[in-house]
């Protein structure tokens, strides 16, 4: 069993649409003299992915529909994000007790549809990136460039259980790392076969990394050294439960 260490990068700068993520990791982690080692996973979070890529609404610019405002009105929400939960959603799961369950473009079943309003500025919502496993590729990419270093980049963001009180981290899109590990045909050591135990690791790297991180720190990027994983670019696709396996949907 290998010692796993967390270590946040401070220092970044507020992301604004069309900053360079990478160039603004790398600047951070010159300042606080933490250097990218082979094996490192660096760990972003959603909000500063969206940013950059622009992926802001002001709710003064949106209407609202009629489908919204009846949504809006029985779960006791601002009409204008409910309509970009719609916008953002294939299909409305369940809507109750002042919570919209939705399904994303990428398949994720989450509250609002991936939707927040936290650390944006008043009046201001961030949508989920397009494709957080492209957003991680980039990253990825710009940090391996001018360091040399093999490494492994994790987008994260803060998901709810159907099964489970409270949230917690959880990769959306991931780079340079297997999401599974897969034990399955493998025995444990009293003999037990395994048939479908397989870990996801991006997910266990996102809450270790929120321990360290937090929610109002305003530092949005760890570096997370030690953690066991296999190199590769399934991205966190795999991680989307396909619906007739699904029991919550």
């Amino acid at each position: 069993m290998s010692v796993m260490e967390v270590f946040p990068v401070r220092g970044l700068p507020e992301v604004k649409p069309g900053d360079d993520i990478g160039r603004l990791i790398l600047a951070a982690l010159r300042r606080g003299r933490l250097r990218l080692k082979d094996g490192d996973v660096v760990v972003v979070k959603q909000k500063v992915v969206s940013k950059a890529e622009g992926r802001l609404v002001r709710l003064a610019d949106v209407v609202p529909g009629p489908r919204a405002e009846r949504l809006a009105k029985s779960q006791m929400k601002d009409p204008r994000l409910v309509a970009l939960i719609l916008r953002e959603a294939v299909r409305v799961v369940r809507a109750a007790h002042g919570v919209i369950i939705t399904e994303t473009r990428h398949g994720f079943v989450c509250a609002n549809s991936g939707i927040d309003q936290s650390n944006v500025g008043k009046g201001v919502a961030a949508l989920l990136p397009l494709d957080p496993d492209r957003s991680a590729r980039g990253v990825r990419a710009a940090l391996e460039r001018s360091t040399g270093a093999r490494l492994a980049v994790v987008v994260t963001d803060t998901f709810g259980r159907p099964w489970r009180v409270g949230q917690t981290d959880v990769a959306i899109g991931c780079s340079g790392i297997e999401p599974l590990i897969r034990y399955a045909g493998k025995t444990d050591r009293f003999g037990y076969k395994l048939r479908v135990t397989q870990p996801a690791v991006v997910d266990e790297i996102a809450g270790a990394a929120e321990l360290v991180l937090g929610k109002l720190s305003g530092i949005p990027v760890a570096v997370v050294r030690g953690a066991s994983y296999s190199r590769g670019e399934s991205g966190a696709k795999q991680l989307v439960m396909p619906r007739e396996r699904d029991l919550f949907r």
